[in-house]
């Protein structure tokens, strides 16, 4: 074997153009196949952190939020936004049969204006009801959230002085949330009070959110548990039956339309990949072939100083491994440079929750991507292999 290898590196030597196109290639495949699966990984990914954070039973917002779609862009994509209801509407739904808990939101967009230091999404939440946020904020954070505390998103830059600012209301930063892949890494979470005293001083800044509605008694969103023995989609029902300009949604209908789209491009990216690995074993099959014709002689000639069947075979298959394996290693470096650093313009892309694999699950990835890649080069190389392993040395000779 180790005679073999000492060839099959001179001879990848020999040929440097060659032997650069054959990694090339390989390279590709597995640039592909890396790609392809982090990314179809971190779709996976978003969609369990995404009904883990949603943490629901039911979802109920104002009707036109619902129908524009706004809680969803909030919660996916991170884009502000604010819509109010009275708190009658929250006394109503907590009548309804079956319902064992729920937990109001208040949602307040900051601005680009002076009053704010940055543009975000700030969720407000009572610590007496939640029963959705504060499970996640534990993870990070295991103290009481005072007055005038904050926690943010893990995409948001924490200043030195860990304090951020919205309409003229300085909050401390207790605490930064883990990675979840949604429209929350961006958001910033505070408690009922802090919120509503931001937006009285939105208020008093000119911002005026809420024309026939008092801040004091208004929510954005209600977020419901359903005790147990009760359906869900039933329970849904009547509240939709019963408490008027309110849209509940069950959130498995919600968590279905995301795993839909999740399913349609995770499908694509597989048939894309499942395609280019095709195309690749054919295309390198094709080399191959016209490689070993033009390396005819060389095999004939060495046929003739002793070396045997077996090793023309394992020769010209090492070639192959090493240009497939070099071509792997630089195809996976690639992708990683590639769908790492801008994971966050992906996922702003599809409009799907994203959360890439962490550090051991990424390795895993890339052996089964260069595992692939190679055995891609084996399969192309098996062919020419067998046939010069099969050929007649004195004819090749003769014809020569």
């Amino acid at each position: 074997m180790k005679l073999e290898r000492t060839l099959a590196l001179k001879n990848l030597r020999r040929k440097p153009a060659r032997t650069a196109a054959l990694v090339l290639l390989s390279a590709f495949l597995a640039l592909s196949v890396f790609g392809g699966s982090v990314v179809v990984a971190s779709l996976r990914n978003g969609l369990k952190s995404y009904e883990a954070r949603l943490g629901a039973d039911i979802v109920a917002v104002p009707y036109q939020a619902r129908t524009k779609g706004t809680f969803e862009s909030i919660l996916l994509q991170g884009i502000p936004g604010m819509f109010y209801m009275d708190e009658q509407y929250y006394n109503k739904i907590c009548t309804i049969e079956g319902v064992e808990a729920a937990a109001p939101q208040f949602y307040l967009a900051s601005t680009s204006a002076g009053c704010c230091s940055v543009p975000v999404q700030i969720i407000g939440f009572d610590p007496e009801k939640d029963f959705t946020v504060q499970p996640w904020i534990r993870e990070s954070f295991a103290l009481s959230l005072g007055d005038g505390d904050i926690i943010v998103g893990s995409e948001l830059t924490v200043p030195k002085d860990g304090i951020l600012t919205f309409y003229d209301t300085p909050c401390r930063i207790v605490a930064q949330l883990g990675k979840t892949g949604t429209g929350l890494d961006t958001a910033v979470y505070t408690n009922m009070a802090t919120i509503k005293t931001m937006m009285r001083n939105a208020e008093s800044l000119g911002f005026h959110y809420l024309t026939d509605t008092d801040p004091d008694h208004a929510v954005s969103s209600v977020m419901i548990r359903v005790a147990n023995g009760y359906d869900v989609e039933a329970v849904t029902g009547d509240i939709n039956v019963h408490v008027r300009h309110v849209e509940a949604s069950a959130a498995a209908a919600m968590l279905s339309s995301v795993a839909g789209g999740l399913k349609s491009v995770s499908g694509v990216i597989g048939i894309l990949v499942a395609a280019i690995w095709v195309l690749a074993v054919v295309i390198l099959a094709i080399a191959f072939a016209m490689i070993s014709h033009e390396r005819a002689k060389e095999f004939a000639v060495l046929r003739c100083l002793g070396a045997s069947r077996r090793m023309l075979c394992r020769l010209l298959l090492t070639e192959a491994a090493f240009a497939a394996f070099c071509g792997a290693v630089l195809g996976v470096a690639a992708g990683a440079l590639i769908v790492f650093p801008f994971g966050n313009a992906i996922s702003t892309a599809l409009e799907l929750p994203y959360l890439m694999p962490s550090a051991l699950p990424a390795a895993a990835l890339a052996l089964g991507s260069l595992l692939l890649s190679a055995l891609a080069g084996a399969l192309s190389a098996a062919v020419s292999a067998w046939r010069v392993s099969r050929s007649d040395a004195g004819l090749l000779l003769r014809e020569g």
